[in-house]
């Protein structure tokens, strides 16, 4: 039996000045995640902001996907009554 769900991740993007901060957030389980991930601009450097929301992005959504994955060993360890590392 197939069974389809759906998770939104929400990315939020702030600018400020050489400094880019982007948070990511996950719903699941009744719970909500979040992450943060920073990028910050040479000041010698071409002003080219996609670069350092992509980074910044990038840096949050690795950040989350840790933090899942820690769920994840936390939830198998209570089943399974012993520590595990899930590889992600």
């Amino acid at each position: 039996m197939t069974k389809s769900k759906g998770f939104t991740v929400s990315l939020e993007v702030i600018e400020e000045g050489h400094m880019t901060n982007a948070t990511a957030r996950l719903a699941i389980g009744g719970e909500e995640l979040a992450a943060t991930g920073k990028a910050q601009r040479n000041p010698d450097d071409p002003d080219r902001p996609m670069i350092g929301d992509e980074l910044a992005i990038a840096r949050a959504l690795l950040v989350l996907a840790r933090e899942l994955g820690q769920k994840v060993d936390e939830g198998v360890a209570a089943y399974e009554g012993h520590e595990v590392h899930v590889s992600i």
